[in-house]
């Protein structure tokens, strides 16, 4: 059987590599699809890296919240005791100034005691004095009133006692800071005593 010319031209035609001009459009698909996924895996990248920050956001968010929480806890009757405070500031007055001969009295050993209990419930919630007398002036942790004569920035008189709740500061110890200038009346007291 004899294959027209024509017909062999276009059967071989057909079994050929495809031309250049057909590849073109291929590899433009390709490259197309090549930015497409790299588009898509930037996108993925970025969404990944949003979510990963809400997390951390909402994890450090809790862990704020629980802090919040326990410190209000812990604090939360910093005012009551703040209201309680002066109430022990004038037992301990009244007990400062007792005539003598009352000193041995029932009453004013009852008084003593309602001092000891306050001072003991203050305790056991962590309410503690701040140490002031002859201690270097923190103005964290005291207020001058005044300066007088004594050893420059010691605290030589506490007018009226500070307290502590935990690490915060309730009350600051109002006190008498010494100026540096020595004082001529103990002078004298000492010299007195090495003369004796």
């Amino acid at each position: 059987m004899m294959i027209p010319k024509d017909h062999k031209e276009e059967i071989n035609n057909e079994d050929a590599p495809l031309s250049e001009a057909s590849q073109e459009p291929e590899q433009a698909e390709a490259t197309d699809l090549e930015k497409e996924l790299a588009e898509q895996k930037s996108k993925t990248e970025e969404y990944l890296n949003a979510l990963q920050r809400s997390q951390a956001e909402f994890a450090n968010y809790r862990r704020r919240t629980e802090q919040e929480k326990q410190d209000l806890g812990k604090y939360a009757n910093a005012t009551l005791f703040c209201d309680i405070l002066p109430v022990v500031d004038d037992l301990e007055l009244a007990l400062n100034h007792i005539p003598e001969k009352y000193a041995k009295s029932d009453w004013v050993e009852g008084v003593r005691m309602v001092e000891r209990k306050c001072k003991s419930i203050l305790e056991k919630q962590g309410v503690k004095p701040v140490c002031a007398l002859g201690m270097e002036f923190d103005p964290n942790l005291h207020e001058a009133i005044k300066q007088e004569k004594g050893p420059e920035g010691a605290v030589i008189a506490e007018l009226q006692k500070g307290y502590t709740l935990g690490e915060k500061l309730l009350r600051p110890s109002r006190v008498i800071v010494g100026n540096g200038e020595k004082d001529e009346a103990a002078t004298e007291n000492t010299d007195k005593g090495a003369e004796e």
